[in-house]
């Protein structure tokens, strides 16, 4: 696999900033009323956002919470979790994932829709899999539709 320094994954981009065995950290551009992903929870990693720009909205679990910039949204592993653009103009967090690792799996994402057209749901599974993620795809027309938002960048 090339190093990449960006990907696009619909809505959200992921730019790697930093990657060690303890963490790592990358910045999410968030496209107006972009949902980042499907509701899902992770197995070994703890994720911390830090809001740069814009209103981010988060459904963790059951709560869903807002964060303006300056502000911090925790996702504890085992929570199921997604987040989104609430606004009207571009955002952008940064994503602190403890422990590191985690950012290969964005980056194996983005060859994966690289290749254009839709991706191959067996593909996506083992690539969730390979990062003991849980991904509930079919939350996403109930997220976009209760919130206002596209899963296109």
């Amino acid at each position: 696999m090339e190093t990449m320094t960006t990907v696009q994954l619909g809505a959200m981009g992921v730019r790697f900033l930093a990657n060690t065995s303890e963490f790592s950290l990358v910045e999410h551009p968030l496209a107006p009323r972009g949902l980042a992903g499907p509701l899902h929870r992770h197995t070994h990693e703890d994720e911390h956002m830090y809001v740069l720009e814009g209103r981010v909205g988060a459904l963790l679990g059951d709560e869903l919470v807002y964060a303006e910039p300056g502000e911090l949204i925790a996702k504890p592993r085992g929570q199921w979790h997604t987040f989104w653009n609430a606004g009207d103009e571009p955002a952008r967090v940064l994503e602190i994932i403890t422990p590191g690792g985690f950012e290969q799996y964005f980056a194996e994402m983005g060859e994966l829709l690289a290749a254009g057209g839709p991706p191959d749901p067996a593909k996506l599974g083992a690539i969730a899999a390979a990062y003991a993620l849980d991904v509930d795809i079919a939350s996403i027309p109930r997220l976009c539709a209760q919130y206002g938002l596209t899963i296109d960048g």
